[in-house]
């Protein structure tokens, strides 16, 4: 009997639709693997800490079960200035991200469009910048920007002074270029036809423009890929400030942690608290999840 092409057999189809269940039920069940320790957080944090403690053996640890309330939510505005840290922890995060996003994308675009002498070279350099730990360069890191000249407004008067520590721009300014940015942006934009940039520039453009009205609209997925990873870094900074920022004023939200493990631990405030820092990574995250998947898919078919 002769089998028409373009007509899958039945065997096959039912098959193939069993792998696709099989799959499906293997992310569901990894997927929720993963949310445990967010659903634990979420939850514990209406549950008085003796709930919390007496629930940890069992499945009740992640259900909204026993003694629920928002009191240790209340409880965290009474013991540290929650608004102020994440005020802070804003001003810097989008600094870092949006100053990043331009300087590294800059320079990911001399590297891959323009041809100049030495481009392997720095492009070898700003790689090699990778395996060295930030722990390593934290210190030496310190000393020099408590030599850096400043600019003070005091009283209504503009005061020249040395030292950037207790400042924004210490938790800004230093984590501006990153080495995988720019190795990502070099990547990103070497994918792009060339031909664009020939035909772009017989219609007289500038180099500027062919980055500004050609190179970034067509890098939307890398823009985001960058913003996200530029973003979770920066959120997260703990030992940089630690280091440099004493006056609580300018302090972010991971160094506030400090604030809940110096007399008896509140493991109910500790949860609320680190469930309030932890929304806004996740909204990020949700909003720019598409074009995240994209650009790794887009890396994974042309790298």
């Amino acid at each position: 009997m002769a089998i028409h092409k373009g007509h899958s057999n039945p065997d096959e189809r039912v098959l193939r639709r069993r792998r696709r269940v099989w799959t499906y039920l293997v992310l569901t069940g990894l997927a929720v693997f993963f949310l445990f320790p967010l659903v634990f957080m979420f939850v514990s944090s209406l549950k008085p800490d003796g709930q919390i403690l007496s629930d940890v053996g069992g499945w009740r640890a992640f259900l909204p079960l026993g003694n629920i309330s928002f009191d240790n939510y209340s409880a965290v505005f009474d013991r540290v200035p929650v608004g102020r840290f994440l005020l802070n922890s804003v001003l810097v995060t989008v600094a870092i991200v949006a100053a990043g996003l331009v300087v590294n994308s800059m320079a990911g675009f001399a590297i891959s469009r323009l041809r100049w002498t030495g481009r392997g070279v720095v492009l070898s350099v700003v790689i090699a910048t990778l395996i060295v730990p930030f722990e390593t360069i934290a210190v030496p890191m310190v000393y020099w920007v408590s030599q850096l000249p400043t600019l003070l407004f005091q009283n209504g008067r503009i005061e020249y002074d040395f030292g950037w520590l207790d400042t924004y721009q210490v938790q800004i300014i230093p984590f501006i270029a990153n080495g995988f940015s720019i190795f990502l942006f070099t990547q990103y934009f070497s994918t792009i036809p060339t031909a664009l940039d020939e035909a772009a520039r017989i219609d007289g453009a500038g180099w500027f423009t062919i980055y500004r009205k050609i190179a970034v609209p067509l890098s939307g997925p890398a823009f985001a890929t960058v913003a996200i990873l530029t973003f979770l870094p920066a959120w997260n900074q703990y030992l940089w400030p630690s280091m440099v920022v004493q006056d609580e004023k300018l302090r972010p939200v991971m160094v506030g942690m400090q604030y809940f493990f110096q007399d008896n631990t509140a493991w109910g405030e500790v949860m609320a608290y680190t469930s309030m820092i932890t929304l806004p990574v996740l909204v990020v995250f949700l909003a720019f999840q598409r074009a995240f998947v994209s650009s790794v898919a887009a890396s994974g078919v042309k790298g």
